[in-house]
């Protein structure tokens, strides 16, 4: 049975944002869940990628981009198969780490001074990427007609889920990875990305220096051919 690929949006993204990578993941012969990332806190985020997990007969590979990768990190390891984790331009963060902590530790962010917080009703605060900032902050290798229209899509995720320390077990100790590390990234450095590849022991690190954060918009083809690799251990098992 082919490996099930079960990709994960991240900030400022929704799930159509992959695609571009379905199509040949589909042509290879795997099933694809695109899940909808509730972009809320990486507890509940995690959770809830643990239950579309454990609907899946037989294996998986996560697939996170971005804040996805925190949540892939996250998923309990007993909710399926878990045969692999791919982080595509992602943080895959260590015990008590948060996503925002992760950023501040190499110098190239620029994420903070493009944000529009909106206030919620229930204490939280969601964060937005100002229209005017989008295709510079997260998409500057595409094109702009493109990244209006993803602009105005965009789903906001909590400051709170930005702060959130991940949990004692990350996945990727106990899981193989795979990074693709977008040299051009405005949100997370591509030092930092190297960096949490090498901490994580990654099979492959795949490095694309003119990629902007929206790697698996702009680069679909590497994704993919990324992801068909971790499937393939699997096949070669």
């Amino acid at each position: 049975m082919p490996p099930t690929i079960v990709l994960v949006h991240g900030a400022f993204a929704e799930s159509s944002s992959w695609d571009g990578v379905v199509e040949p993941l589909q042509d290879a012969g795997h099933p694809v869940i695109a899940v909808a990332n509730p972009l809320r806190s990486i507890a509940a985020d995690a959770a809830a990628v643990s239950d579309v997990v454990r609907t899946v007969d037989g294996p998986v590979v996560l697939v996170g981009h971005s804040y996805g990768g925190a949540v892939i990190s996250n998923v309990a390891p007993d909710a399926g198969e878990i045969m692999g984790l791919v982080y595509v331009a992602a943080f895959a963060p260590d015990y008590g780490e948060s996503a925002n902590t992760l950023a501040r530790r190499f110098d190239g962010s620029t994420l903070a001074q493009a944000l529009q917080p909106v206030p919620r009703g229930d204490g939280t605060t969601d964060l937005y990427i100002r229209s005017e900032r989008f295709h510079a902050q997260f998409a500057a290798d595409l094109p702009k007609s493109q990244t209006v229209r993803m602009a105005v899509t965009q789903r906001p995720v909590t400051l709170e889920a930005l702060n959130e320390p991940t949990g004692e077990r990350p996945l990727w100790k106990q899981v193989p990875s795979y990074f693709l590390v977008a040299g051009q990234d405005r949100n997370i450095p591509a030092g930092l990305q190297r960096f949490m590849a090498d901490r994580a022991g990654a099979r492959r690190m795949v490095d694309i220096p003119s990629a902007s954060h929206a790697a698996a918009v702009s680069h679909s083809q590497a994704t993919a051919r990324l992801i068909l690799e971790a499937a393939a251990l699997r096949v070669a098992a």
